[in-house]
């Protein structure tokens, strides 16, 4: 769902000779976000609010307005487009990008944004908020560049990719892959078949049993399960190039806070460097990122508080446009956090 929050269009920030953790040297790497409201003289109201999986700004930008989770009349909201989601530098837009061995890591995407904000003027976040994906770059956020976080909202996500949940990916992988169009390299044509597969999967994974056992979905318009999957889970995924889809679950499975040049593969360190004041918000029937390993991730981090939220949304209650109980849940959880010292 789109929200009409900003008149603008969005802005590139483009960095020379980008290398990536992987190795690869961009000779160009194109940062594409949004920013809503307006940074303050003292500048210190720049709330981070990074994309997840799939998604482009304009999708879940909608609980940036007046009265919403995030409210532009008081905090500069920054959204930056993760790589790889088809705004940003991506294999759709970058043909550097979309050679074999080339993927993206949150380090990657954290460094460029940390860019941009210099380049902004911003010396300080007051807050990084994060839904799933964008979650794990929050938590990247804290551990690479800690003087710079004051707060963290991780929602739905965490630091680093379980072995349960590669599994998830890797059945996404060979959803897409196994299509008749995927040559080995890249997708000679639409990849049909894989299409429909993936998103099976993933909408089997992305809200809980109680979810499909209450079908809100048919007072949404759906006649049945069946199309509630396709016009709204297929038609979706079918918006976004098959190898953006591929590159963004590369960087899902990379997803590691210790594992770059600052920690050295130390996941420990990495989350015991997180100096913010953390919120950690799963939800309570989230099977990707799963209560359980949120608290524990949690317990790592020495100023956090752990907040499940209650709800049968499963990972979609992160993003609830359209359940209004679990919105009000996490406004008033962040709204406390942002009015913390």
């Amino acid at each position: 769902m789109a929200f009409p929050n900003s008149p603008h269009s969005p802005k590139r920030f483009v960095l020379k000779y980008f290398e990536l953790q992987g190795g690869t040297v961009l000779p160009e790497a194109v940062l594409v976000y949004q920013t809503y409201g307006k940074l303050n003289a003292a500048r210190d109201n720049a709330v981070l609010y990074p994309t997840s999986y799939g998604a482009q700004h304009c999708d879940v930008d909608w609980l940036v307005r007046p009265g919403g989770i995030l409210d532009p009349t008081d905090w500069f909201v920054i959204m930056p487009n993760m790589f790889g989601n088809g705004l940003s530098t991506s294999p759709s837009n970058c043909e550097a990008a979309k050679a074999k061995g080339v993927y993206f890591t949150h380090f990657d995407n954290v460094r460029s944004q940390h860019a941009l904000l210099k380049s902004l003027g911003i010396e300080q976040l007051a807050l990084v908020y994060g839904w799933s994906m964008g979650a794990q770059q929050a938590y990247h956020w804290g551990a690479l560049y800690p003087e710079w976080v004051q707060r963290i909202a991780a929602v739905c996500g965490t630091a680093r990719t379980t072995d349960h949940n590669r599994i998830f990916l890797y059945s996404l992988q060979a959803a897409l892959k196994g299509d008749p169009a995927w040559n080995g390299e890249c997708f000679e044509a639409v990849p049909d078949r894989g299409f429909h597969t993936f998103t099976q999967i993933y909408a089997s994974w992305a809200a809980s049993q109680a979810y499909y056992r209450a079908k809100p979905y048919l007072e949404w318009g759906y006649t049945s399960l069946e199309d509630y999957l396709l016009r709204s889970w297929e038609a979706g995924y079918r918006k976004r190039d098959p190898h953006n889809l591929l590159a963004m679950i590369e960087t899902w499975l990379h997803c590691d806070v210790g594992s770059n040049p600052v920690y050295r593969g130390s996941y420990n360190d990495a989350m015991k460097a997180i100096t913010a004041k953390t919120l950690v918000m799963p939800a309570t029937t989230d099977l990707y990122f799963t209560p359980e390993d949120c608290e524990a991730e949690s317990k790592l981090i020495e100023n956090s508080q752990y907040l499940p939220i209650p709800s049968i949304w499963g990972h979609r209650a992160g993003n609830p446009y359209q359940n209004a109980e679990d919105e009000i849940f996490i406004k008033q959880a962040v709204n406390k956090l942002l009015a913390s010292c």
